[in-house]
């Protein structure tokens, strides 16, 4: 790798550091490339990345970021997995490390906010922001459902009654 494509990865890191919610940082050891390959599709599908590179050029990338405090954990093969919503690419490496033996989570981070592997293991357990719009839509969805409901009944229950009522002069007849 020359300077220019280092400066180009330092800038394309850094870059993403100043839009993620989350930063988890992982350690790898001797995963396989299909391993790789499952971990990388699994963060995709949940709208997260997953990177591994230098820790020095990673480190130079922290600068001036609020995860500039991650670069005590850069030690060793580690990779970075990161995403807009705060949970995702935390729930993604947790169930992956449940998984695998050979991929460990290190720490993390949510903005300014340093996370132990415990940090990380608990915002994995949080519900997703997609999640959490479903349950707002369904909240503000209910009230109109049941008055819905509420509005129809009377009309099912007059057309119950004409109905027994049909059914009645019929067994007379």
């Amino acid at each position: 790798m020359d300077r220019a494509q280092k400066t180009e990865l330092v800038a394309d890191l850094n870059h993403s550091f100043a839009e993620v919610g989350v930063v988890v940082v992982t350690r790898n050891l001797g995963m396989t490339v299909a391993q790789s390959t499952k971990l990388r599709n699994a963060m995709r599908d949940a709208g997260a990345s997953y990177k591994v590179s230098k820790n020095k050029l990673a480190k130079i990338a922290l600068a001036d970021t609020d995860y500039v405090t991650l670069g005590d954990m850069l030690t060793g093969p580690v990779g970075l997995a990161t995403s807009i919503d705060p949970v995702a690419a935390a729930k993604v490496a947790v169930d992956f490390a449940k998984t695998n033996d050979k991929f460990e989570i290190v720490g993390g981070a949510m903005g300014a906010t340093v996370l132990d592997v415990a940090g990380v293991q608990a915002l994995a357990t949080m519900p997703s922001l997609d999640e959490l719009r479903a349950k707002i839509v369904g909240l503000l969805v209910a009230p109109a459902t049941k008055l819905a409901t509420i509005a129809q009944a009377p009309a099912a229950q007059l057309a119950r009654v004409l109905a027994a009522y049909a059914e009645k002069d019929t067994a007379d007849a």
